[in-house]
């Protein structure tokens, strides 16, 4: 028993022994792709703060040549993948500036677009998608915009770049993104009774997004306005407008037909 208890010891003193002796691991001598490698690794198993440290030493270590600028583009991808929007944009802008005539350049633009495009992820995205549903049009545009510039200016300047198609499918996305948010305010003016401000914010869906889905409603707000401050010449206008356009509207059915008092109160 004393034995086994000594042997037992023992094993435990070594163990402790072998741990004090390791050494921190030492990256001073390493190489610019030994750099890259290790932080690539770290970046595919998901170890994103880890790969962005490895991509900052090798920047640092390393400041010039071709790592060095890719290690800037794998930076803002690992903030976009760890859900760090902020730190990812200011990454892909930091690489614009200095490296304008980059042949990936366009990939810096697509990642400010995803970024952009993604603003709502995370715990708080999750709450309010998921539990309040609210919806990214129910939100404050302005990343939306921002996504849909970005994107627009990657397939506007680099129109052969291998994500053009992608970030021409998220344009089309947030272009009835930015409509619905445009509804959104619109109802919000109908509900305070601010019927004037609710007719600027539909007119400005038909004219600035004509070919989303949101202009259905943008007319039904439009008459609805209208019917409520007495306009029928310009109720009665946009009426035909949408008889043309959307024959089989809902808006338009028999139990809510255009021009009765209460149709426009649907809210």
């Amino acid at each position: 028993m004393k034995r086994q208890f000594l042997v037992g010891w023992l094993m435990v003193l070594l163990t402790a022994c072998n741990m004090l002796s390791e050494k921190p691991t030492d990256n001073s001598q390493w190489s610019a792709n030994k750099y890259y490698a290790e932080a690539k690794n770290e970046l595919s198993n998901g170890n994103y703060a880890t790969a962005i440290k490895l991509f900052e030493a090798l920047e640092a270590r390393y400041p010039y040549g071709r790592y060095a600028q890719q290690a800037q583009l794998e930076i803002a991808y690992a903030y976009y993948k760890d859900q760090d929007q902020a730190s990812a944009i200011a990454a892909a802008d930091r690489f614009i500036q200095l490296y304008p005539h980059h042949q990936n350049i366009d990939y810096a633009y697509y990642i400010k677009g995803l970024a952009n495009f993604n603003d709502d992820q995370g715990i708080m995205g999750y709450i309010i998608s998921a539990i309040i549903k609210q919806d990214m049009s129910e939100r404050d545009a302005k990343a939306s915009r921002e996504s849909f510039e970005n994107f627009k200016l990657l397939v506007t300047r680099y129109p052969e770049s291998k994500y053009a198609s992608d970030a021409l499918q998220r344009m089309a996305f947030l272009v009835n993104v930015l409509a619905r948010g445009e509804i959104y305010v619109a109802r919000y003016y109908m509900k305070r009774k601010a019927y004037v401000a609710a007719v600027r914010r539909a007119q400005f869906v038909l004219e600035e997004y004509p070919q989303t889905l949101a202009t259905e409603e943008a007319l039904y707000i439009m008459a609805s306005a209208y019917e409520a401050m007495g306009l029928t010449d310009l109720r009665d206008g946009v009426e035909k407008v949408m008889r043309k356009n959307f024959p089989e509207s809902t808006y338009l059915s028999d139990s809510n037909p255009l021009g009765k008092k209460s149709w426009w109160q649907f809210w």
